[in-house]
């Protein structure tokens, strides 16, 4: 059990635009339940996978990354189930993990403890949310690149949601798995770039142009850039107009991560078409959503809603034609 207190450095944030809390998490009561949960999915997954003929094997004696590196080089998007967020061409049986030991992460103490020191005692849970288990890249097919599994390029968070959430109070926190190194793709970062506006982003990818993004052009991201690489447990908070991006994968095994996006309740998310929750509410604890259960229903509520066309769908803000996505 993880019981050190962490000690938020304010400053560095209010100047760098970002904190990391290390050891934060606790590997075995915060992050063996999420590997375990992850680990039993995909024994289920995989005996579909193999009953269909998919995959020449459920490769269930082998460890839960080097099953994910052999799915993968056999064309299998795991990371479509893995995903705890609906995407923007849903359909009414659209894949979306669940599971209690997310809606937990969600909800942990820790995490919502130092979010205090950033956003106040009332936290909603933004519906922004990813996991992104990435396998060496260079074994990735091409139809499965994208932002979940390969590369991630230049952005801020408040490029990414709608205008609406301009003037939100809205932090984003990065969770490790396991360690992101340099190696298997950490975050990298521009640090103070949160004091400028808000960058010009492009449909596209400048760097490969391999498989779409929202990018913001290399050239107004400029030379002072820097890696931040974070042990297993490490919490990164970030400002909403911090320039990062990903590195790729070049290693032999995973990098798994959660971003994760919170924000002052009351104020919009951005997303409005997806459902948040009031993770703490120190003025108005009953309000708090505590069971997985009814999280769990929120999402497959709106699943059947934008399956059927119902409610907001995502437009981006951004115009591809300016000059410098040319």
């Amino acid at each position: 059990m993880n019981d050190q207190s962490v000690t938020v450095d304010l400053q560095h944030f209010d100047t760098q635009g970002y904190f990391v809390a290390r050891n934060l998490l606790d590997p075995e009561t915060d992050l063996l339940p999420i590997k375990e949960e992850y680990s039993s999915l995909l024994d289920s997954l995989a005996e579909e996978w193999h009953k269909e003929g998919k995959v020449a094997s459920t490769y269930r004696d082998l460890p839960f990354a080097e099953r994910l590196c052999k799915f993968t080089s056999e064309g299998q998007d795991y990371l479509r189930h893995f995903d705890i967020i609906l995407p923007s061409n849903c359909t009414a049986d659209t894949p979306i993990h669940l599971g209690p030991a997310v809606f937990s992460l969600l909800r942990n103490a820790r995490i919502l403890d130092v979010l205090e020191n950033f956003i106040g005692g009332e936290i909603y849970s933004n519906p922004v949310q990813h996991i992104r288990i990435k396998t060496p890249e260079r074994i990735v097919p091409e139809a499965l690149l994208n932002g979940l599994t390969a590369a991630v390029g230049w952005h801020q968070d408040m490029g990414v949601v709608n205008a609406e959430a301009d003037a939100t109070t809205m932090i984003s926190v990065w969770i490790a798995v396991v360690d992101a190194t340099v190696e298997n793709g950490c975050l990298q970062v521009v640090p103070g770039s949160h004091r400028g506006d808000l960058a010009l982003h492009c449909n596209y990818d400048e760097r490969k142009r391999r498989y779409f993004q929202v990018n913001i052009p290399d050239k107004l991201v400029g030379p002072n850039h820097c890696p931040v690489p974070m042990k297993a447990g490490d919490v990164l908070f970030f400002h909403k107009k911090l320039m990062h991006s990903s590195l790729p994968n070049t290693s032999d095994g995973i990098r798994w991560s959660f971003d994760l996006r919170y924000n002052t309740v009351g104020e919009p998310t951005g997303r409005p078409w997806l459902p948040g929750f009031i993770a703490r509410s120190k003025s108005h604890p009953e309000t708090e959503l505590r069971d997985p259960a009814k999280w769990a229903d929120l999402w497959l509520q709106a699943r059947v809603r934008l399956g059927a066309g119902e409610g907001v769908k995502p437009s981006s803000r951004w115009d591809s034609d300016h000059p410098l996505c040319a």
